[in-house]
C-alpha cells in the first residue's frame, strides 16, 4: 500500500455514541448503532481485505473479497454489507475464508494485465496489495478462452486515461460518481461478463463528466489514472496545502516526487472538502510552471516601453522612490494600494499595512469591492459582522435550501456536490435566477420552485416573499421577540400593498401564486437555509438585498443553529480574508473603523506609526480621481483591474493617467500593459500562509516548493515599506499571523500552531471560542439584538431602451476562474476555450441570428464581439456571458452603475443590443 494514502476504514462514520460492542477476531470494540462490521473491526486495527468498499461511499457489497464468519450465522457474509449487533462475535481470519478470498482474488486476477512492475500504479494498487494479503500464489484460470485484456484505452479527458483492459467492475467510479459528485455521467453497461464501465457509452471527454476526480480517487486500480502519473510516475512524498480558486478552500495533499509536483490528491481530512474536488483543485495546477510565468522583477519609464528585467534592490528602489516623488509633488494621498484575494492573509495583512503606515494613508481596496462588499455591509447592520452563518455542513441539516442569484454548480462545485446529495435525500429547493442554472433540474434533483425574475428586481422578490411571512401569520415571534429589534417598524413596511407578490410580479416577471408558494415553504420549513452569490451583490441595491435576506432569515427564526442561514457563496479562494485583514479603506483588520480613536490607537502602538482617522478611497473613487488628475500612484497586488472591473474604458484610462503602476502578479495581465514597474508573484505552491474560505474557515498554505522568484511576496511588500522609511520586517509569515493575532478580536487565538493541531479554525476563535465558531449567532447576534431594516425596492438606472432593448447578465462557469489568467494557462481551455453570449432563440430569430455566429454586444460605454449559442436558459429579452477571456472583454459593456452603500459595480445589469457582426458596427473603444 502506497505510504501516501491515508486510512480506509471501508464504509462510512455512522453518528451518535458508541453503544454497540462487538468482538472481531477476539478484541472488543464500541461503535455507534449501523456501522459495518468492516469499519468497527479497522476501527479495532483489524484490515479486513477489501476492493469494492471505501469509507467515502456506501457499502456496496460486490467484490466478495471481505468475507467473515460470525458465531450464530450461516454462511460468509460480506462484512462492508452487515451491520453490526450487540455482543456479535467476528471472525476476519480462518481456513475457510482464506480459501474463498484466493478464489475470489484467482478470478480478478485471470482477466487483468500481468504488468504490475511496469504499471503506472504499481505501488499504489488495490489490486495488487490484496492480491498479497490474501496470499494469492498461483492463478489458474485465463490462459484460454475470451477476456477484456484488448480493450482499447480512452485518453480522451486531458487529465486522466480509463483504461478498461484494467477494470474490475468494482463500481467505485460509477458510485463515486453518483454519491459523492452527484453528476451521475458513468454507469454500468452490460451483464455478467459483458459488464463494462461506460460515461454513457460515448468518451469520457464528451460525455456528462465533470472531470472532478472523484473516480479517479475511487478507482483500486490503474484503470483510471492521472496523465501525470503516468508520465513521471508515483509520487513519493506529500505537502498538506489549500486550493486557491474558489472560496470553498478545498484541503489537498500535493503529492510529488522528488521536488516535482506529480498530483493534488483531495485531502479526506479537510474541513471544507471532506476528500473530495473539482476540476480547477484537482488538475488545473500547470500554470504554476506555464512559461508565460514571470519570474524576475521589470521597470520601464513609460507604459510604451518594453520591459527591462532588473534585480530586486532596483525595482523596490524604483517602487519606493517613485511613491515618495508622487506625494512630494501631489500630497500624501495621492498614492494607494489595491490588495489581492488571492493572495494569503499574511500577504494581504502587510499590503494594507504598508499603505496606512508606509504610504500614510487609507487609500486602500480590495476586489471585494466589485463582489462581496455588499455582504460586509448588509450583515454588518442586520447581525453585527460581515460574513456567512454556517460551515458547509450545516447544509446536510437543511429542510429547505434557497439558492439566490448564485450557480453553486459551476461557481462552488464542491459545496455543490454537499447541497445535491442533501437535495436527493429529501430536502426542498427553491431557485431565484433569471437564468435557468443546472439546479433547476438535474440528475435526481428538480427545484420545487425556480423563480425566473427579471434582473434588478430582488429586492422587489425579497420584500414579497417577507410579505407572505408577515402577512399569512408566519413569523416565529418567540424568536423574533427574543432575539430582535425594530421588527414593528419594518413588518409594516413588508406589510403594505406595494409589497405583496401580487403587486411586485409586474416588476419582477415572478408569478404571484408561486412566490406565495415558494414563501410558504421557507417559513414552514423545520430548518431553512439561504445560499447566495454574486446575483444578489453585484447590482444596485446589493446592499439593501443582503440586509432583506437578513430579514427575512430573522423573521422565520432561521438564525444561529444548524441547517439555517445567510451564507454567501465568495467567488475567489480568500476574498473572506481580504476582508478581514483591513482592506477597505473604512475598516483595520477585523472590521473595525478607522475613526474609532481607541481601535486606531491599538494600531499605532504596535505600528509605533500615527495612523490618519478618516477613510481612504475605494477603488471607483481611485479611478475617478487618476482620470482628474488628483490621484497618481497605485500598487496592484494580484488583481487584474483592468480586466475585471466594469467599465474597461474608464479604468484603462484611469491607469494611463497615473505615474506610476505597480503590478505584483504571475502574468502580465491586461492591468500590467499600463504598469511601470512588474513585481513577479508566487503560486499558492510557493505561499506559506493561511486562506480564509466563505464559511470563515482559515486554513493553512503550506509551501509545496521554493519560491521561483527568490522571494515570498511578504517580503517584497516589506522591503518597499522599509525603502519608504517604515520598519516592518519579519522572520516568518507566523510573526504575521501573531501580529493579527494581537490586534484582531475575531483572530485572538488563532496561530500557525494551533491550526497545525486543529487542521482548520472558523473564526471568531478567542478565549470564548478556543477552537473556533461552526455556527454563528447561537445565543445572541454579534451586535447584541437581530435588527430589522426597511428594504425599499428602488428600480435600477439601467434600463432596456430602444437602442439598447437587452438586459446584459454575467456568471462564471466550471472551467474557468475569474479572469481566467489561471485557467487558460491549462488544459481546462478544452472545456471552455472562449467566452459565449448565451441569447434566447426568439432574440436571435429577430435579429436573424443561428447559433454560432459572431455577434456585436454593444453598450451605452462599450462594445465587444463574441459567438452566439442559442439557449432557453435566460427569459426573452436577457442575455447571459462569462468573462474568462480577455479577448472578449466583456466589462467593456458593462456600466459605472454601482450599489449605492458600497459601490459594488452593477455587472448582473446592463442594457445592451445584439446583432451580426455585420450589421451592427462596434462603438469605439
Amino acid at each position: 500500500m502506497s505510504l501516501l494514502k491515508e486510512p480506509d476504514f471501508g464504509t462510512p462514520l455512522r453518528p451518535g455514541a458508541a453503544t454497540v460492542t462487538v468482538e472481531v477476531d477476539g478484541m472488543p470494540v464500541s461503535v455507534p448503532e449501523g456501522t459495518s462490521v468492516m469499519r468497527a473491526a479497522a476501527t479495532s486495527g483489524i484490515e479486513i481485505p477489501k476492493l469494492c468498499a471505501t469509507d467515502n461511499l456506501e457499502a456496496f457489497g460486490s467484490c466478495r473479497l471481505c468475507l467473515v464468519e460470525i458465531d450464530g450465522r450461516r454462511g460468509t457474509p460480506a462484512s462492508c454489507t452487515t451491520p453490526v449487533a450487540e455482543g456479535m462475535k467476528v471472525r476476519t481470519q480462518t481456513p475457510k475464508l482464506e480459501k474463498l478470498r484466493q478464489g475470489v482474488m484467482e478470478l480478478y486476477i485471470s482477466d487483468h494485465p500481468l504488468d504490475c512492475l511496469t504499471c503506472s500504479a504499481n505501488g499504489d494498487c488495490e489490486l495488487q496489495d490484496m492480491s498479497g494479503v490474501v496470499g494469492l500464489r498461483q492463478v489458474r484460470y485465463g490462459a484460454e478462452g475470451e477476456n477484456h485484456l484488448e480493450l482499447e484505452a480512452d485518453t480522451s479527458n486531458p487529465y486522466f486515461d480509463f483504461t478498461p483492459s484494467k477494470c474490475i467492475s468494482c463500481s467505485r467510479c460509477v458510485r463515486a460518481c453518483g454519491e459523492v459528485q452527484g453528476t451521475f455521467a458513468l454507469t454500468i453497461e452490460g451483464r455478467g461478463f459483458e459488464s463494462q464501465v461506460s460515461a454513457g457509452g460515448m468518451s469520457f471527454m464528451d460525455s456528462e463528466c465533470v472531470s472532478c476526480g472523484a473516480c479517479v480517487q475511487a478507482c483500486p486500480t490503474a484503470t483510471l489514472q492521472e496523465k501525470s502519473v503516468v508520465e513521471l510516475g508515483m509520487p513519493t512524498r506529500s505537502v498538506v496545502t489549500t486550493c486557491a480558486y474558489c472560496g470553498v478552500g478545498c484541503s489537498f495533499k500535493a503529492e510529488l516526487r522528488g521536488d516535482e509536483l506529480v498530483r493534488m490528491v483531495p485531502h479526506k481530512d479537510g474541513g471544507a472538502n471532506e476528500g473530495h474536488s473539482c476540476v480547477k483543485g484537482r488538475f488545473a495546477f500547470g500554470y504554476a510552471s506555464h512559461p508565460d510565468r514571470v519570474l524576475s522583477p521589470m521597470v520601464r519609464e513609460k507604459i510604451t516601453d518594453e520591459w527591462r528585467v532588473v534585480d530586486w534592490a532596483t525595482a523596490i528602489a524604483k517602487v519606493a522612490d517613485g511613491m515618495r516623488e508622487v506625494q512630494a509633488r501631489y500630497g500624501v494621498g495621492a498614492i494607494g494600494g489595491i490588495t489581492s484575494s488571492r493572495t494569503t492573509n499574511e500577504e494581504v495583512y502587510v499590503v494594507q499595512k504598508m499603505v496606512r503606515a508606509a504610504f500614510g494613508n487609507n487609500n486602500v481596496d480590495t476586489c471585494a469591492r466589485v463582489c462581496h462588499s455588499p455582504t460586509g455591509y448588509g450583515l454588518k447592520q442586520t447581525f453585527g459582522t460581515s460574513a456567512g452563518t454556517q460551515d458547509f455542513k450545516s447544509v446536510a441539516k437543511a429542510d429547505v435550501i434557497v439558492v439566490i442569484g448564485a450557480n453553486p454548480t459551476d461557481g462552488h462545485p464542491v459545496f455543490a456536490s454537499r447541497m445535491k446529495r442533501r437535495l436527493r435525500a429529501g430536502a426542498k429547493l427553491v431557485v431565484i435566477d433569471p437564468r435557468r442554472i443546472d439546479l433547476v433540474r438535474s440528475p435526481h434533483i428538480e427545484a420545487a420552485h425556480h423563480l425566473q425574475l427579471a434582473p434588478g428586481s430582488n429586492v422587489a422578490v425579497v420584500n414579497a416573499m417577507a410579505h407572505v411571512v408577515v402577512t399569512e401569520g408566519l413569523v416565529d415571534q418567540s424568536f423574533v421577540d427574543d432575539r430582535c429589534e425594530d421588527f414593528g417598524e419594518w413588518a409594516a413596511f413588508i406589510a403594505r400593498p406595494e409589497n405583496s407578490p401580487e403587486a411586485t410580479e409586474v416588476t419582477s416577471g415572478v408569478p404571484a401564486a408561486e412566490l406565495r408558494a415558494a414563501a410558504r415553504l421557507y417559513a414552514g420549513a423545520g430548518n431553512a437555509a439561504i445560499y447566495y452569490g454574486l446575483g444578489v451583490t453585484e447590482h444596485s441595491q446589493g446592499s439593501t438585498m443582503v440586509m432583506g435576506m437578513a430579514n427575512l432569515a430573522m423573521a422565520t427564526g432561521n438564525i444561529g443553529r444548524e441547517g439555517v442561514g445567510i451564507n454567501p457563496l465568495r467567488g475567489q479562494n480568500n476574498v473572506q480574508g481580504s476582508c478581514d485583514m483591513g482592506s477597505f479603506p473604512h475598516e483595520l483588520p477585523g472590521y473595525r473603523h478607522v475613526s474609532d480613536d481607541a481601535v486606531r490607537g491599538e494600531f499605532e502602538d504596535l505600528w509605533g506609526r500615527e495612523l490618519m482617522p478618516e477613510p481612504g478611497l475605494r477603488i471607483p473613487n481611485m479611478f475617478d480621481a487618476a482620470v482628474d488628475g488628483t490621484f497618481r500612484a497605485l500598487f496592484v497586488h494580484g488583481e487584474d483591474i483592468a480586466q475585471s472591473d466594469p467599465n474597461t474604458k474608464h479604468v484603462t484610462s484611469a491607469l494611463e493617467a497615473m505615474d506610476l503602476v505597480v503590478v505584483q502578479d504571475l502574468f502580465v495581465n491586461e492591468t500590467a500593459k499600463y504598469a511601470h514597474v512588474f513585481l513577479p508573484g508566487t503560486s499558492f505552491l510557493e505561499k506559506d500562509g493561511t486562506f480564509t474560505n466563505a464559511e470563515r474557515r482559515i486554513n493553512r498554505v503550506r509551501p509545496v516548493m521554493a519560491p521561483k522568484t527568490g522571494k515570498h511576496e511578504w517580503e517584497i511588500v516589506c522591503e518597499i515599506a522599509e525603502a519608504m522609511g517604515f520598519e516592518m520586517s519579519y522572520t516568518h509569515p507566523r510573526e504575521i499571523m501573531d501580529e493579527i493575532a494581537a490586534l484582531t478580536p475575531t483572530f485572538a487565538g488563532v496561530s500557525f500552531d494551533k491550526l497545525d493541531k486543529l487542521g482548520s479554525i472558523q473564526w471568531p476563535c478567542n478565549d470564548r471560542a478556543p477552537d473556533g465558531t461552526p455556527t454563528m449567532h447561537v445565543d445572541g447576534f454579534v451586535r447584541g439584538k437581530g435588527r430589522f431594516v426597511p428594504t425599499t425596492f428602488v428600480p435600477t438606472e439601467e434600463r432596456s431602451t430602444r437602442k439598447y432593448p437587452l438586459i446584459l447578465t454575467t456568471g462564471r462557469i466550471l472551467s474557468q476562474y475569474n479572469v481566467g489568467a489561471q485557467t487558460r494557462r491549462t488544459a481546462n481551455i478544452a472545456w471552455h476555450p472562449e467566452d459565449l453570449l448565451e441569447i434566447h432563440p426568439h432574440d436571435a430569430e429577430v435579429r436573424g441570428i443561428i447559433d454560432g455566429d459572431t455577434v456585436s454586444l454593444s453598450s451605452r460605454v462599450g462594445a465587444t464581439t463574441l459567438r452566439a449559442t442559442l439557449s432557453d436558459r435566460m427569459p426573452v429579452g436577457v442575455v447571459y456571458t462569462t468573462f474568462h477571456h480577455p479577448v472578449t472583454g466583456a466589462n467593456v459593456v458593462t456600466t459605472e452603475n454601482s450599489d449605492w452603500a458600497t459601490n459594488c459595480p452593477e455587472y448582473k445589469v446592463t442594457a445592451v443590443q445584439v446583432g451580426l457582426r455585420s450589421a451592427v458596427p462596434a462603438l469605439a473603444d
